[in-house]
């Protein structure tokens, strides 16, 4: 008997935390969703840096175009419970990155999955990306990318709605 309750109780501890995660996971895609419309900025080294974003596909995906720094293309999507985005790179590969948000919800963190395209020859990958989301009108974006020697870059996009 006592064994059936703990079992009982790890099972109901496990759903708790699978739902938990399933529902943080949603609500930040809806926060990117919220993220729609033009965006710029400004880089590391201050040059102008122009971002649109554009819920498609029915409300399933996101496309985040980035223009003036290097022109490329991000989607983000659910996948079950993932929140995932794929990176369409200027280096001509596609890293696929899975989504964690903040306990605050402010704060979206994609940490590398796996790519398409990434060749042993070719500069490197984005490996990592945090979206702060200040409020309504400002957020900033911090990429990082990983070279082939092991370095890493990063390159920060503070971010204002244009109107």
């Amino acid at each position: 008997m006592k064994l059936r309750n703990v079992a009982l109780s790890i099972l109901v501890a496990l759903l708790t935390t699978t739902v938990f995660a399933e529902s943080d996971a949603s609500a930040a895609f809806e926060r990117l969703k919220a993220l729609q419309g033009s965006w710029a900025g400004k880089t590391s080294d201050g040059r102008p840096v122009q971002i649109s974003n554009r819920v498609v596909s029915d409300g399933s995906a996101i496309m985040s175009e980035i223009t003036g720094h290097e022109d490329m293309i991000t989607m983000f999507h659910m996948d079950g419970n993932r929140l995932m985005m794929t990176h369409y790179c200027a280096s001509g590969n596609q890293p696929r990155m899975v989504g964690t948000v903040s306990p605050d919800g402010k704060t979206i963190t994609f940490n590398f999955l796996d790519a398409t395209n990434l060749l042993s020859t070719q500069h490197g990958h984005m490996e990592h990306v945090v979206f702060t989301l200040t409020d309504a009108d400002h957020h900033t974006e911090e990429w990082e990318f990983a070279a082939p020697d092991g370095q890493k870059m990063h390159e920060v996009f503070s971010l204002q709605r244009q109107k």
